[in-house]
């Protein structure tokens, strides 16, 4: 492990951050600090890419060899439980998935290899925005030019883990994460009188059959070795009065799986299930349908380097091969374009909170969690270990 001059300052600055949460494209006192910093740190500065994004670069040595960091700054709209000393001043945000800590860490390390160097060519330090919630940060900050006017050989990135042991880094090479979409299918019918329904066309008992059909996609459609989930997390169907059958109905959820293939299967095997089904119930499907993130697909060598670095910086014991997770994260657009590799580091069970936590879990996207600030020096490590084997 690497010891770190700066790491009170460097909590200090993950906490103020956790105190002041901003979402999506409204990250503006986020980038300041982080642009601050930087300044301060003697490292060359841009601002305002895909809004608020932040990039720094750094550069020793003679070699034009390069490499690209990244770290998310974006909170969550939802409300915190805890109430600690740092807990969200903004009411309904929130760091629940520890993006504050990300952007720490890797401040702690830009600082770290500004003063000690120990590395040949360039380091880009990105700061995004808006990973959460659709708002694919790492897509628009490709299209405003981020590989054209920071050109890197590759690039990596680091998510904490709860549940996976505090200080562990857990990685694999291909498929680590799944691609997220969206789905809405919306039933119209013919609305009317509960007491009649011989006059009306129901598209209730629509939706239920549909509902239930679409799972078979699974089952029944999909190879059994191509991994996927079909959830339905929304459904909306009449309003407060129990006497009137409505007119239209809607079922939504989330899709996710690894393969392209596999989204285009259930894809079209949602139109083809709801169509006649609520043409049987005299009713009409609509089947909307968006690929929102990628799968996140790691490089064999890269993934491989990764794990050398982690190797070095918390042993072999704590370095471990995994298996890919359902969840997603728009890095998988950055790899899209450029080799690269994503890394879990894992954040423990929450045994880190010890006053003025909620009751909930130390989960992601749970109002109870809070970053596990143990983490820092181990992220930092990683990214200087990382940066300086790169550009040996």
């Amino acid at each position: 492990m690497i010891e770190l001059g700066n790491l009170e300052d460097i909590v200090a600055i993950r906490r103020d951050l956790h105190a002041h949460p901003e979402t999506a494209y409204e990250e503006v006192r986020t980038a300041k600090v982080v642009a601050d910093y930087l300044t301060e740190c003697g490292i060359e500065v841009h601002t305002g890419i895909a809004k608020t994004g932040v990039v720094g670069v750094l550069k020793c040595g003679t070699s034009d060899k390069a490499i690209m960091l990244r770290a998310d700054m974006d909170a969550l709209p939802m409300p915190e439980d805890n109430d600690f000393e740092h807990k969200s001043q903004v009411p309904g945000k929130m760091h629940g998935c520890g993006h504050d800590g990300h952007t720490a860490m890797l401040l702690a390390a830009a600082k770290h290899l500004k003063l000690a160097g120990g590395f040949d060519g360039t380091v880009y330090f990105v700061f995004q925005p808006a990973e959460e919630n659709g708002g694919a940060g790492a897509r628009a900050m490709m299209k405003e030019g981020l590989f054209e006017r920071f050109p890197a050989q590759a690039i990596f990135g680091i998510h904490n883990w709860p549940g996976m042991p505090a200080g562990s880094f857990n990685v694999c090479a291909g498929p680590l994460m799944a691609s997220a979409n969206a789905f809405k299918i919306t039933i119209t019918g013919r609305g009317g009188h509960a007491a009649a329904p011989q006059d009306c066309a129901d598209p209730v008992p629509a939706l239920f059959a549909i509902g239930t059909a679409i799972q078979t996609i699974l089952t029944r459609n999909k190879r059994p070795l191509d991994a996927a989930v079909i959830s339905i997390t929304q459904v909306q169907a009449g309003n407060n009065a129990t006497n009137i059958i409505p007119g239209s109905v809607w079922l939504g959820g989330s899709i996710r799986a690894y393969s392209a293939d596999v989204v285009d299967l259930i894809e079209r095997r949602l139109n083809e299930i709801a169509a006649p089904i609520a043409a049987a119930h005299g009713c009409q499907a609509d089947v909307y349908f968006e690929r929102r993130y990628p799968a996140l697909i790691n490089s064999q060598a890269e993934t491989d380097f990764c794990l050398d670095v982690m190797r070095e910086v918390v042993g072999e014991k704590n370095t471990h091969v995994v298996d890919p997770v359902m969840a997603s994260e728009d890095f998988a657009f950055f790899l899209q374009d450029k080799p690269g590799c994503y890394v879990f580091l894992g954040a423990g069970e929450g045994e880190h909170r010890h006053t003025g936590h909620g009751l909930g879990p130390c989960a992601l996207h749970n109002g109870s969690y809070d970053f596990n600030d143990n983490l820092i020096p181990v992220g930092a490590s990683y990214w200087i270990r990382l940066v300086q084997r790169y550009l040996a």
